[in-house]
């Protein structure tokens, strides 16, 4: 397993020190734009599902729309989920980054060191097997349709692998 989906905002350093963590590591991702190609609220609640997260987990409460909508005072229980995961979904700068989606299933909120220690150790790629940093390999989240995109100076591989389910 040499790769994960990475949802990235450009402007946010934990983003980029993700990146280049990942990077170094010869780790291969590809990036979801997600303030421009916001997830569904299916999506949202996949990743969730992933982080074993509830939305208030993942939701950036002190971001203007959030403090707009009176956010930080909503329940925080399962009838309001779906409230939550919309307004998310609606606002998408609410969603805390970056977020990690590894080709393993699992995910990871990639802000802290030992996050992103988390993610390298779960997509430990094998001696002389390393992908090229940002590679888009087969298998990762960069397929045809999927909002992804490779990373800065990413190669796409040439035969992109299809979307299976």
């Amino acid at each position: 397993m040499t790769g994960m989906e990475i949802w990235n905002n450009p402007s946010c350093s934990k983003c980029a020190a993700a990146r280049t963590a990942l990077d170094e590591a010869g780790v291969g991702y590809a990036l979801r734009p997600y303030l421009d190609r916001p997830p569904s609220a299916a999506e949202l609640a996949e990743v969730l599902r992933r982080l074993d997260a509830r939305p208030w987990d993942v939701c950036r409460t002190q971001e203007p729309a959030a403090v707009a909508l009176g956010m930080a005072d909503w329940p925080r229980d399962e009838a309001a989920e779906p409230r939550w995961i919309e307004a998310m979904v609606a606002a998408p700068e609410l969603i805390q980054r970056p977020l990690l989606l590894l080709d393993d299933g699992s995910a990871l909120v990639g802000r802290t060191a030992g996050a992103l220690a988390e993610a390298l150790r779960r997509t430990a790629v094998t001696p002389g097997t390393a992908a090229q940093p940002g590679l888009v390999t087969p298998g990762s989240a960069a397929t045809p349709g999927s909002g992804a995109e490779p990373g800065p100076g990413a190669i796409a591989p040439a035969d992109p692998p299809h979307l299976v389910g």
